[in-house]
């Protein structure tokens, strides 16, 4: 019988940009991150005589899951699988897509297999896939630090239920995969020492501001890790410009709504999506506003979601 699992993609609010040297896939810097509710990726896995993958609906070779399928293989007994997996929202185009991906193909062999892992151990798994799937492991705030790497929950969604208002600027898979670009700044960007030096207290004082429901503080954390990820990556050579126009348009809308009395922040990760986290009762406004900004295809609205699971059969 087929076995599917359901995780949702997370926005980190702290960012991490780049990897350290070694196997295991480890980020250089550690993160904080929300796992939203509205945005879903659906895989499915069942046996099969050869590997085999639709991605939805097409079939498709994906160099990333075979290596990745290899990699568990050295330590997990997996045979060969059919997977098919879909999202229902723009694969490769700055939402996300890999951390949900790998959460749900992870959760999805482990119990199709009967592997028995733990959520931490699911986290370490996931992690070598996508660094940012170990985080959609869990649900709500969650952090992912040195030393094990695995993705740690926070606050539960409920504890804190904060709304977030994607704008969607393109819909196309983008050039530089936030891996090679990591890569590339890690090794051409002057900037990336000092990025990695303050991460740590940036870390520190995210996870207070969370512990202490200070939307203020999370604002100008979140928005200043932001900006010095994409300044570290523009400072790489040649530069990395996942922005669109109506991107740095949005950016603008939202500390205008900011200024005008609304709890709102942006935040951008590898892509040019805007995502505007906000009080629930702010979101609809919000939408609005980053609706109007020229550029903008379509907004989705979520709020904060749960871990990766299997689905009821």
């Amino acid at each position: 019988m087929p076995t599917t699992a359901i995780a949702h993609p997370n926005i980190a609010l702290l960012k991490y940009w780049g990897k350290q040297d070694g196997p295991g896939n480890r980020p250089a810097t550690p993160s904080l991150s929300i796992t939203l509710d509205a945005l879903t990726t659906t895989t499915t896995v069942e046996d099969a005589d050869a590997d085999a993958l639709r991605l939805d609906g097409r079939p498709v070779r994906d160099a990333k899951i075979e290596r990745t399928l290899a990699d568990w293989r050295r330590d997990y007994a997996i045979g060969p699988l059919a997977i098919s997996s879909h999202n229902n929202f723009p694969t490769a185009a700055g939402l996300a897509s890999s951390a949900s991906g790998f959460a749900a193909l992870a959760t999805a062999i482990d119990a199709h297999c009967g592997l028995g892992l733990s959520d931490g151990e699911r986290s370490a798994l996931a992690r070598r896939g996508s660094g940012s799937a170990a985080r959609s492991i869990h649900g709500g705030f969650v952090a992912l630090a040195a030393p094990d790497w695995r993705g740690e929950p926070v606050l539960a969604p409920d504890a804190w239920p904060l709304a977030v208002v994607v704008a969607i600027t393109a819909s196309e898979p983008k050039a530089v995969s936030s891996t090679e670009g990591m890569d590339h700044s890690k090794t051409t960007s002057p900037y990336f020492a000092a990025w990695t030096a303050a991460a740590d207290a940036d870390f520190e004082a995210m996870k207070a501001a969370v512990a202490h429901r200070d939307f203020d503080a999370l604002a100008e954390l979140a928005e200043a890790s932001c900006l010095k990820m994409h300044a570290l990556m523009l400072s790489s050579r040649p530069p990395l410009i996942y922005w669109r126009g109506a991107t740095v348009e949005c950016l603008r809308a939202v500390r205008e709504l900011r200024a005008g009395g609304c709890r709102a922040f942006a935040t951008v990760d590898a892509g040019p999506q805007v995502k505007a986290v906000c009080e629930p009762q702010d979101a609809e406004r919000v939408e609005a506003a980053l609706k109007n900004v020229p550029g903008v295809v379509s907004t989705l609205r979520s709020g904060l979601g749960g871990g990766a699971r299997v689905a009821d059969s």
